[in-house]
């Protein structure tokens, strides 16, 4: 019979001690983007091997071609489920530096939130379930299912490593369902299982002009701007509507039932408020579909940075030789990202502009994922949520991507579990990056009563 109230008592004791490792992790720069960062992504991977070790499990660094995979491991439990923890060590650029109230690798507490980069994308979550499983064998108790952790070093710029291992790794992931925290609460104090994901597809776009800038005053007229060029371009895959104008973009596209739109509807999400929260003065989006709708279960398509011409302080009156812009397309399930690229191009022929030479480079891609929200294993957390946050999970789609979920469904067969610590407004890819201390405690709370109710489930 486990002991549930001694290892609740024990991580109201830990809490000094929890909080103290997580800084200790997100003090290390591991930005899988940057090359020069190697070292610290290595150094990282070491953190988590230990942090593993001490939490009573056998813990092994796996090297592969870039940032290292770290695994570990509990004792098997005959008869009972096998759970997989996956999530990632790796952070996004901190960039604009000048935007961050305290410095990003310098973990800062302000107002019950703890800022750093990392802090709930995603290692202040994944520790929680390190934590979380920890707490069993520091109260003398055998973990009632064996579970299995996988930290990779490589999410934040697609997880090719991971992608390209998973075949021969899959006999040793071998899981009846993953367990992934790398998203958000509905709201503060109301947690979520997320059962969809969407999917994405990544580019950098290139358009080529003259052989080197050119005087503007001189040569203005007389060639094709490529900065112009690009601007039309990228205006031109969406229309007024919200609609992407790429051939057969919406042949695969889902229709959302009745029943899902009537449970979003119930969810009484405030257009306004959250408009409000993120400081916009109004929303926009794809025209027929609520907000909800259109972030969870919708294709869309951003532009997340614009290259190219003078940046620096001043005038400087040039056609630059070139511009560019860093984009991806969402999708949804059942869109795959190859298709996608394929839709691109073609759509790109179609609207070559005059006097300029058009470059399309893949990035990286995913496809989404579904799983089903009936599931005994999403039962089991409804469980575990509701012991920790005094209220039950609502279920939500989230309009992210994890591109290595939907390869390790297929791979492992196995379901999943997205079961999101953090909050909208955290800040992830942003400069002042948080994680609620309150929400990282309870993330522990919640995943050390979820190996109970998930060694319940019967594995037919």
């Amino acid at each position: 019979m486990s002991d549930l109230e001694s290892i609740n008592r024990y991580l109201r004791e830990s809490q000094p001690s929890h909080l103290s490792q997580l800084e200790d992790l997100l003090r290390i720069p591991s930005v899988s983007a940057d090359p020069k960062s190697k070292p610290a992504v290595q150094q990282a991977a070491e953190c988590v091997r230990n942090t593993l070790e001490k939490a009573g499990l056998r813990a092994e660094i796996l090297p592969t071609a870039g940032p290292p995979l770290v695994y570990a491991e509990s004792p098997p439990v005959p008869g009972k489920p096998v759970a997989l923890v996956y999530g990632h060590y790796d952070v996004q650029p901190p960039d604009p530096l000048d935007k961050w109230i305290s410095p990003p690798f310098e973990p800062t507490i302000r107002n019950g939130n703890i800022y750093a980069r990392g802090a709930t994308d995603d290692k202040g979550q994944a520790l929680t379930h390190v934590f979380g499983a920890a707490a069993w064998a520091a109260t003398g108790q055998p973990l009632p299912l064996q579970v299995k952790f996988l930290i990779e070093g490589e999410e934040e710029v697609g997880s090719e490593q991971l992608e390209k291992m998973l075949p021969s790794l899959a006999k040793k992931l071998a899981a009846d369902v993953v367990v992934i925290s790398d998203s958000s609460q509905y709201a503060q104090g109301q947690p979520a299982i997320t059962y969809g994901l969407r999917g994405i597809a990544y580019f950098e776009l290139r358009l080529h002009g003259p052989k080197h800038d050119l005087h503007s005053g001189s040569f203005g007229g007389a060639v094709h701007n490529p900065a112009i060029a690009l601007a039309k371009l990228l205006a031109s895959i969406v229309d007024d509507d919200g609609r992407i104008q790429l051939p057969g973009f919406y042949d695969n596209v889902q229709s959302l039932s009745e029943a899902e739109r009537g449970m979003w509807h119930g969810l009484n999400f405030d257009d306004q408020a959250f408009a409000s929260q993120i400081g916009v003065p109004q929303l926009k989006g794809e025209r027929g579909f609520t907000t909800l709708e259109r972030r969870w279960a919708r294709p869309t398509f951003d532009v997340h940075g614009l290259m190219g011409g003078y940046q620096g302080e001043g005038g400087k009156t040039i056609i630059p030789a070139w511009a560019g812009a860093k984009i991806s397309f969402r999708l949804v399930p059942n869109q795959q990202p190859a298709e996608v690229t394929k839709q691109f191009r073609q759509f790109l022929d179609q609207h070559q502009p005059t006097g300029v030479r058009v470059e399309l480079i893949e990035l990286h891609g995913g496809s989404g994922v579904v799983v089903d929200p009936q599931s005994p294993y999403v039962a089991a957390a409804q469980l575990a949520l509701a012991t920790a946050f005094g209220k039950s999970a609502v279920l939500i789609r989230e309009g992210g991507s994890i591109p290595i979920v939907a390869q390790m469904v297929q791979h492992l067969k196995a379901d999943v579990l997205l079961l999101g610590w953090g909050l909208d407004d955290d800040g992830a890819h942003s400069p002042n990056e948080k994680f609620h201390l309150a929400d990282y405690y309870r993330g522990i709370h919640a995943s050390s009563h979820l190996w109970h109710h998930l060694a319940q489930v019967s594995r037919s």
